[in-house]
């Protein structure tokens, strides 16, 4: 089993050290991949229910430190070799698709083929408001958008579609490897389009079994492998027994939070989450 970090950027390893040291010693310890999150505005005040919790508000302030995911990516990929550098979401509708395909291209080019890209539908309203961005067509958009991607990772670099048209627009560099595409959603819509379209599926649910069978219906209904997706899923509890879990169900990778202490203790932490954690589930 493989095991990536969630929010790795977050509080309390918001600070520029933390984010010198956390890569090195997650990827010394055999982290696979780290996986970075994406608000580009948190506004303050907004009536758009926060849809992983009950009384549908944010669980942390509109002040939260949410780092651009490229460029903290950019970073870690500087000062590491090998872990996996994943955007754990991106939000895809608010995004330039012409524009994000240069960057991860780079991205990937320049860290030796270790990107994948992470995408989300999006579900705030009004952070979609404030980045200029249609909210009720982020569907459509979000669709056309990995075809553009592919389009212009690929060497025709040729599409047509609503939102954006070209012919043979040379993009370079090339991503060094295929970018995998792996999907958010926790709806039944997102589980689908993920069996359709991605490379593998994260649905940020207490209970991914039943979107990951929605998921693989839709990969056979699409005349693809439904064994081709990866199935991902957060370890909650992070114990080695809910990975065990996890494993049971066909997940391959499970993705747990990092210690939360600062950063003058994490290289101690990452000892103890290594034993704890790490090597036994590398051994599942």
């Amino acid at each position: 089993m493989r095991i990536g970090l969630l929010s790795p950027d977050m509080p309390p390893h918001h600070s520029p050290e933390a984010a010198r040291l956390l890569p090195v010693l997650a990827e010394r310890h055999g982290v696979e991949s780290l996986w970075v999150p994406e608000h580009v505005v948190l506004p303050a005040d907004h009536t758009t229910r926060y849809p992983y919790a009950d009384d549908g508000r944010l669980p942390v302030p509109a002040e939260w430190p949410y780092p651009d995911p490229l460029t903290w990516l950019a970073h870690a990929a500087a000062l590491t070799s090998r872990v996996r550098l994943v955007t754990g979401m991106l939000i895809l509708p608010q995004r330039n698709p012409v524009v994000l395909a240069k960057e991860t291209a780079t991205l990937d080019h320049l860290s030796g083929g270790r990107l994948d890209l992470g995408l989300g539908m999006g579900w705030f309203r009004e952070e979609f408001a404030a980045v200029g961005v249609d909210f009720d067509d982020r569907a459509a958009r979000f669709e056309e958008y990995v075809a553009v991607l592919r389009a212009l990772w690929s060497d025709d670099e040729t599409f047509a579609g609503r939102y954006h048209r070209f012919t043979r627009a040379r993009c370079h560099p090339k991503p060094a490897g295929r970018i995998p595409l792996i999907l958010g959603g926790h709806t039944r819509a997102g589980a689908r389009r993920a069996g359709r379209l991605a490379d593998g599926y994260f649905p940020a649910v207490a209970d991914p079994v039943p979107l990951f069978a929605e998921c693989r219906a839709a990969a056979e209904a699409a005349g693809r492998d439904p064994d081709a997706i990866q199935l991902i899923a957060e370890a909650a509890p992070a114990t080695p027994e809910r990975v065990a879990e996890l494993a049971a169900l066909g997940v391959t990778r499970a993705l747990v939070y990092p210690p939360s202490v600062p950063p003058d203790e994490l290289p101690d932490a990452f000892e103890e989450f290594a034993a704890t954690l790490l090597r036994p589930a590398a051994a599942l």
